[in-house]
């Protein structure tokens, strides 16, 4: 498990490759980030590489938006140093697809499938009859690839919310880059579409090979398709998989209070007192970026688009820059 508050990894510089030739697509260097006079985040470094699906969790407030913000370039480090693919981070990198907490205000919308992807291709301009032929072929990638070739012709407002999530995932993916950052992609959904969206990105990120930071309030949806967990709470991170972070110890520190781990059927639950963690903050909502959320309410943050354009507990895998960390 990688340390995150106040060191690096010995011999393992944040922007080195791993023994086993992991590329590096986003690197934290002991980082600081603020926000409303809060410590989100203190002194923190992790690697996140190349073909890693990253499941982000955290009790409320922890700061799994903040940290999505910084990496766009949208929230300042106060200190420290975010690399995406080497490079600073900067507003507008067509190397990152983002997808917005953007929920049920999309239900209403007559605008059909393919021109709400194709409205990411070139900022806020709707529809296809200025794309030139370029953007057409890459908005049919898109759709192909995320199965929402049947859906382009229908309005979002006959869509099911799982359907939805697929042309947002479409309009991330346009222009083929290499992260992915989801913020809160299950909220509003009920299982079955919970499950259809995490096999979805799941497939389609080992497809491409590309880097996935996918956050949600629970991690069992999560738990047969994530490589690692990165953990926010109480201004450090844990960053490994499932079983070198989800333990009293490591959940008892970033809670601030003492956490239990249960594992039943296959699942894996977070208490304190009795009580479910993950399922109380989910009700309870009031987001680092000051909006509140509850299941089945949330609010539109945009389009979704980013890039060039303004546990049952069977997780098999092992963590992928091969290193043992800790926090």
């Amino acid at each position: 498990m990688i340390p995150t508050g106040h060191q690096t990894p010995a011999g393992a510089p944040p922007g080195a490759r791993s023994a086993r030739g992991d590329t590096p697509v986003l690197e934290l260097d002991n980082v600081t980030l603020d926000l409303g006079g809060r410590t989100i985040l203190r002194d923190t470094s992790f690697v996140v590489n190349q073909g890693e699906f990253i499941g982000v969790l955290g009790p409320n407030g922890a700061g799994k938006t903040t940290l999505m913000r910084a990496v766009l370039g949208l929230v300042p480090a106060a200190g420290g140093a975010i690399r995406v693919l080497g490079q600073p981070v900067e507003r507008g990198n067509a190397s990152i697809g983002y997808m917005p907490q953007t929920r049920t205000a999309l239900a209403g919308r007559r605008v059909r499938g393919r021109d709400f992807v194709a409205m990411a291709a070139d900022g806020h301009r709707w529809g296809l009859p200025h794309a030139d032929a370029k953007t057409r072929a890459d908005v049919d990638r898109v759709l192909e690839l995320v199965g929402g070739t049947n859906l382009s012709k229908r309005p979002l407002s006959e869509l099911s919310g799982g359907e939805r999530q697929r042309l947002l995932l479409a309009q991330c993916l346009l222009g083929n880059p290499k992260l992915l950052l989801l913020d809160e992609p299950l909220i509003s959904l009920d299982p079955h579409h919970q499950k259809s969206v995490v096999e979805l990105v799941r497939r389609v990120q080992q497809e491409l090979g590309i880097a996935v930071l996918f956050s949600a309030h629970e991690l069992n949806p999560l738990l047969n398709s994530i490589d690692r967990v990165l953990y926010l709470g109480s201004g450090v991170a844990a960053l490994g998989t499932v079983d070198e972070v989800i333990t009293r110890p490591v959940l008892s520190r970033l809670y601030g209070s003492p956490i239990d781990v249960m594992r039943v059927n296959g699942r894996i639950f977070v208490m304190s007192g009795g009580v479910e963690v993950e399922k109380h903050d989910h009700e309870h909502e009031d987001e680092d970026g000051g909006h509140t959320h509850s299941h089945g309410h949330s609010h539109e943050h945009g389009h979704g688009h980013s890039h060039g354009h303004s546990h049952s507990h069977s997780n098999p895998h092992d963590s992928r820059d091969g290193h043992k960390h800790d926090v």
